[in-house]
């Protein structure tokens, strides 16, 4: 529930925690306002402050009063910006600007993030520290613009359009630390709602504290409730990344034995199996012998029936061997002097010479001859080297 009215009696107590009264000139109601919540409000309420409450009612049990536990708190007189903010919130989530089908994931592992703040904000000191100290891999690229004042949304809707265009990030940061309604406006224009969804890469927003919405974050790809949360939120963390990948090896190599115990197990069973394969054998030997014996038996009868007919056939082939050993020497003969005839060196031994040029090969024509080559006389005793002196064709 929202409430306005004028704080009075306000005590802070030792825990941490707010007490105090919200009324106005008809009614008043108890509130508290834990050490966790109260710690997220940007200034330091005094009695008399004229307060908007945003909290839920609940009942104080020991004494049983109700009371109205807030979760936030800021100035009044904000109420006409407020709904604005609604009416411009209603507006584009009509249009589907907010629709959970039209967010983009954030890269698993990115190598270069953008940073789109002012260089003097407090976030920047938090998100580079922050992206330092959990993932040193990255690279940052800072855009800087003004976060709040005239002109505010306009500039950052042309410095994420500026970002699409150089392309040299894979995601996007926008980020502010916490302020008034007043103070944040510039994230609750229409103009950079719409250059959040126009973004090339996805974008993270991380704008004010945990209790701080605006039309930004409702555009984005993923909502950060602060700048340090939407570093965190940006890259995962090196140390985490170290650890699954250490895990992930260790998961390898207990599969790996796993798996090697097991092929070993089979791998011995085979060589069992191998050193005594006599069990599958016996049965074939006992075959085996029965085969030998009647082979034995059958062979003798046909080895008795077979010798005539051998010595028979061995003296036939004898005569015949014979007759074709006297034919194949008589022919032997009349090629052997044949052959006789024919040998060049026959030739040579009555009185001629057999030229061969320098590379060993006959010379028989002239034509093959030029002055001065040298040539090999082979004699019927010996060789001579000789040279041409004149050629005759």
């Amino acid at each position: 529930m929202r409430v306005r009215g004028e704080i009075a009696q306000l005590t802070r107590a030792g825990s941490g925690h707010w007490y105090f009264t919200l009324k106005d000139r008809a009614a008043q109601v108890r509130c508290v306002m834990f050490r966790s919540r109260n710690v997220l409000v940007d200034f330091a309420p005094r009695e008399g402050d004229e307060l908007e409450l945003v909290g839920n009612v609940g009942l104080y049990e020991p004494r049983g009063e109700f009371q109205f536990a807030v979760e936030s708190m800021r100035r009044a007189g904000q109420g006409a910006l407020f709904e604005q903010f609604l009416r411009l919130k209603e507006r584009l989530a009509a249009q589907g600007l907010f629709d959970q089908a039209v967010k983009r994931p954030l890269p698993a592992l990115p190598a270069c993030i953008g940073i789109v703040t002012s260089l003097q904000a407090a976030a920047l000191h938090d998100i580079v520290t922050t992206l330092r100290r959990r993932a040193p891999y990255v690279q940052l690229i800072v855009y800087p613009v003004p976060v709040q004042g005239q002109g505010a949304g306009a500039r950052i809707a042309r410095m994420l359009a500026t970002v699409s265009a150089r392309a040299e990030v894979d995601l996007v940061i926008l980020a502010r630390g916490g302020g008034s309604i007043e103070d944040l406006w510039a994230f609750n224009e229409e103009v950079v709602a719409r250059a959040v969804r126009a973004c090339a890469v996805p974008v993270v927003v991380g704008v004010g504290h945990e209790s701080d919405f605006t039309i930004a974050d409702f555009a984005a790809d993923v909502r950060a409730p602060t700048p340090t949360a939407a570093a965190e939120l940006a890259a995962p963390d090196r140390a985490a990344l170290l650890q699954a990948v250490r895990q992930r090896c260790a998961r390898l190599a207990r599969l790996a034995g796993t798996r090697l115990r097991a092929q070993a197990q089979r791998l011995d069973f085979a060589l069992r199996a191998l050193a005594v394969p006599r069990a599958p054998i016996r049965g074939l030997q006992a075959r085996l012998d029965g085969l030998r014996a009647r082979s034995a038996v059958f062979a003798s009868g046909v080895v008795a029936a077979r010798g005539v007919s051998v010595a028979n056939a061995r003296r036939r082939i004898a005569l015949c061997a014979a007759g074709i050993t006297a034919n194949r020497a008589a022919r032997l003969g009349a090629a052997a002097r044949a052959l006789q005839a024919l040998d060049p060196r026959a030739v040579v031994g009555r009185g001629y010479a057999l030229v061969r040029d320098e590379n060993g090969r006959i010379v028989t024509d002239s034509a093959q001859l030029v002055p001065q080559q040298p040539l090999q006389l082979e004699l019927a005793s010996g060789s001579a080297a000789v040279r041409v002196e004149t050629v005759r064709r």
